[in-house]
């Protein structure tokens, strides 16, 4: 009985002899995955609705993942966050790719079949956005699955060995005559066929992403917004005061320049919103709703205001901090033109991308300049920061009210609806803590930057090494709403210091120096650094 069952296990060996070699299929296998995103991006770069599935995909891991892993990457990575998914993203694939090419060696339609179900996955994520339309993912799925699958046979066919037909018995092929050996099959393959099937697939897999990216840029709205003359404001903000702008090397700029502003935001590729066919949604719990067009938000009076925005995210001494003069519709205004029902309490920005965010109504009419702001330090909203249009309210973090590419204002109430953060672990109310910030410490001056949007600034102290808080001198004020930019001469000997520094706000409360996490409202603490003076 022995000797005919070694007899079996040696015929089922012969059966699969002349297969291709487990590394040969993994290569297949990731070569083909290639394609098939390659091939879709591709096709969503040429239709009007498409998307890459990358980026689909991107969008709903971004939407699932628990709010601690959201808050642990974004403290890590800060704006970097977005690249690493999608590599990330592209990695996962791959491996998938090389895992069903493996399978494919003995059953090519496990491979095939994979790579329809991995397509699937892409178009449902596409279709899950509000922008895409049916069509685009469709096409570009059925595409972007035929060239993998295609690929797959291909590059199976190139790495196995002459003389031996593939187990799909449509794949079966003649012999071709041998030029190298694959050890993990047994049999003889073509190199040079080899190499040459897996170079027309990275050249494909490239030009494909590639293409698909320069056909989607040339969609993009920056012509259209470089076009925009943005109106005068009917309520222009003054000038900034003699000495609100220090001139020390380092120093974070009293205005920071649109492309230096920081970005966080859920979305991973920039959403590019045509204005023309734009519009703004005001609805809820009103008494007469409203939709304006781009041209119509336009032509409403504009006031110009300057404001300060910061993330909840940021770190102690974090960058996610920027000041600038924002344009726009007051939002006051049009909540007015709406008529706010009883029991409006929270107003909902929603954006294109399906975001939300969400303040107290009270808010919008306190006399802040809470606005729909149309324009950042003199230009359109760039696209990166909400263009055509985005929510601006002093005092309050970006998360709860900072809406970019708004399409939509609601009054709603608290109970009713949470904007997209608050089910992640973060608080509803978001009042900007009292933050300052070292950005200078040479041998001769410390300097930084000290915010409380809405309070104001009055007071910066410096403690160097333990001892008495000394008092900055402070830049002239630009306005409550914004930073203050401040310093303090300092000579010293070389060596190693430590240096921290606090600030007061304008009701007088100085920033605490326990330190607590960005979650779920802020982080708090005095910013201390060691600087080595040589």
């Amino acid at each position: 009985m022995a000797p005919k069952a070694a007899s079996r296990a040696d015929a089922g060996s012969a059966e699969h002899q002349g297969a291709p070699g487990r590394v040969s299929g993994a290569v297949a296998g990731l070569l083909a995955v290639g394609v098939t995103l390659g091939v879709a991006e591709l096709v969503a770069g040429l239709l009007s609705g498409g998307r890459s599935f990358v980026v689909a995909l991107g969008d709903v891991v971004i939407g699932l993942v628990p709010g601690w892993l959201e808050r642990a990457v974004i403290s890590t990575l800060g704006s970097n966050d977005k690249p690493f998914l999608i590599l990330n993203i592209v990695v996962v694939s791959g491996l998938l790719g090389a895992a069903l090419g493996i399978l494919s060696v003995r059953r090519f339609l496990v491979g095939a079949g994979g790579i329809a179900v991995m397509t699937a996955v892409g178009v449902a994520a596409s279709l899950s956005d509000p922008q895409t339309d049916v069509a685009g993912p469709l096409v570009a799925g059925v595409a972007a699955a035929a060239g993998g699958i295609l690929a797959l046979w291909a590059l199976l066919r190139a790495a196995r060995p002459s003389g031996v037909a593939m187990s799909t018995p449509a794949l079966r092929d003649p012999p071709r005559d041998p030029a190298a050996r694959d050890p993990a099959a047994g049999g003889l393959v073509d190199r040079k066929h080899l190499l040459g099937a897996a170079a027309a697939a990275v050249v494909v897999a490239g030009a494909g992403a590639f293409g698909g990216r320069v056909l989607a840029a040339r969609k993009r709205v920056e012509a259209i917004r470089q076009a925009i003359r943005i109106p005068r404001p009917a309520r222009r903000a003054p000038p900034a005061p003699a000495g609100a702008a220090l001139d020390i090397p380092g120093l974070t700029p009293l205005y920071v320049p649109n492309n230096d502003f920081y970005r966080i935001d859920t979305a991973l590729l920039v959403p590019q919103v045509d204005p023309a066919s734009w519009s703004l949604e005001v609805k809820g719990r009103v008494d007469r709703p409203f939709t304006l067009s781009y041209a119509e938000l336009m032509a409403i009076p504009h006031i110009e205001a300057d404001v300060t925005l910061s993330c909840v995210s940021n770190e102690i001494g974090g960058g996610l901090v920027g000041n600038a003069r924002w344009q726009g519709v007051l939002l006051a205004d049009l909540l007015a033109r709406a008529g706010i029902q009883r029991g409006a309490t929270q107003v909902i920005g929603r954006s294109v991308d399906g975001f939300t965010a969400g303040f107290p109504t009270q808010v919008a009419l306190d006399g802040r300049d809470a606005m729909v702001a149309v324009a950042m330090n003199g230009e359109p909203l760039p696209a990166a920061h909400g263009f055509p249009a985005r929510l601006v309210v002093p005092g309050l973090y970006g998360y709860v009210s900072a809406t970019k590419w708004l399409t939509a204002i609601e009054l709603t109430s608290f109970d009713e609806v949470d904007g997209y953060w608050i089910p992640r672990g973060w608080d509803k109310e978001a009042p900007i803590k009292t933050q300052s910030r070292i950005e200078v410490a040479s041998s001769q001056v410390i300097a930084g930057v000290a915010w409380a949007p809405t309070r104001g600034i009055e007071r910066v102290e410096v403690r160097i090494d333990g001892g008495p808080w000394q008092q900055a001198t402070l830049a002239a004020a630009l306005g409550d709403d914004c930073w203050r930019q401040w310093f303090h001469p300092w000579e010293r000997s070389p060596g190693r210091y430590v240096i921290a520094v606090r600030a007061t706000d304008g009701t007088g409360e100085t920033q605490t120096a326990e330190r607590t996490d960005i979650a779920p409202n802020g982080a708090s603490g005095h910013h201390t650094i060691q600087v080595d003076i040589v």
